[in-house]
């Protein structure tokens, strides 16, 4: 199997290929590996999909950066057969391997190389995919910012998440669209505070937005929250960030919650939604699942948080 390391250069705080170039040396000396060092956005994409187009044998993508990177790799690799994709995550934001229990067993290289295969969904927005989340609404407005400060200081970085929500507060309470799932109207008033359709768990960082989510059961998760008081939002903030919301009764009056394989919005022009952190405007767009449609590598170590995660059987990584 050739292991080929897409390397984002400005993820994180450094360029890491040439510290990877040595630990996979040193760690597996006879690995069919080579690096590839990003250019631009979208490159990644391209780069993935025409070396699928081209090479027929087995080939596994290390995303090296966070999620956009993993995302534009995922977005190259679907369709292919031939090919898994997995995470080595060194960028800002990582939030797809918390599903997994976090970045740090995916850090550990040897783990992750002798890791196992899994066959995970995927979500398919017009002619783009995402892994993670597809999010808007107040979700949207936070992730706008965070793009223009992430490599701020004291602002930026780890908390740069929590200064989009604080500038969300007094520009984001209400945002109008209307959303389906499998046809059902979820807010036939016509606006919500946030939507999450999820595959993964968590985004910002920290925020557990789908507790419940499976990322191998073909189907989405879809969590709409009404338009609410500022001071309700912040009473119920936390239970938002650690993952009880749906199960907090004070939330349940402000909460819609469907799983479902295919979610339309309906929304006015210049309307902004975020794939796995990387926004796209649209007034009109559908969200559905493909159902296992990529091999996702997990490192050995690394454990999903969700209890009722399908454990396929181990495939090898060499």
């Amino acid at each position: 199997m050739k292991h080929l390391f897409v390397v984002n250069p400005a993820a994180g705080k450094e360029n890491v290929i040439n510290r990877l170039k040595e630990k996979v040396a040193s760690l597996f000396p006879q690995l069919d590996a080579e690096f590839y060092e990003t250019k631009a956005e979208k490159d990644a994409t391209a780069f993935v999909k025409n070396y699928c187009e081209t090479h027929k044998e087995e080939v596994r993508f290390y995303a090296c950066g966070g999620d956009g990177t993993l995302n534009e790799v995922v977005s190259g690799a679907v369709g292919f057969p031939q090919v898994s994709v997995t995470s080595y995550p060194c960028g800002s934001g990582n939030d797809f391997v918390k599903y997994y229990g976090g970045k740090d067993a995916f850090l550990d290289l040897e783990d992750l190389i002798l890791g196992d295969e899994e066959e995970i969904d995927v979500m398919k927005i017009g002619d783009r995919y995402a892994i993670n989340a597809t999010h808007f609404g107040f979700d949207s407005a936070v992730a706008k910012t965070m793009a223009n400060v992430r490599r701020k200081k004291i602002i930026g970085g780890k908390n740069a998440y929590t200064t989009g929500v604080i500038k969300a507060l007094f520009t984001a309470m209400k945002n109008a669209c209307k959303v389906f799932a499998d046809g059902e109207l979820l807010n036939p008033a016509g606006s919500i505070l946030l939507c999450t359709i999820a595959n993964g768990q968590y985004v910002g960082g920290s925020y557990r937005c789908a507790p419940r989510s499976l990322d191998n059961d073909g189907l989405l998760e879809v969590c709409l929250v009404r338009p609410i008081s500022i001071f309700t939002f912040l009473k119920l903030m936390n239970d938002y960030k650690v993952g009880t919301h749906l199960d907090n009764p004070a939330f349940q009056k402000f909460t819609v919650y469907r799983r479902a394989k295919e979610v339309k919005i309906s929304a006015p022009e210049g309307f902004v939604y975020s794939l796995d952190g990387e926004l796209v405007t649209g007034s009109n767009f559908t969200v559905e699942v493909l159902p296992r449609a990529l091999r996702f590598l997990v490192p050995r170590k690394a454990k999903p948080i969700a209890k009722d995660h399908i454990v396929p059987k181990a495939q090898p990584a060499l």
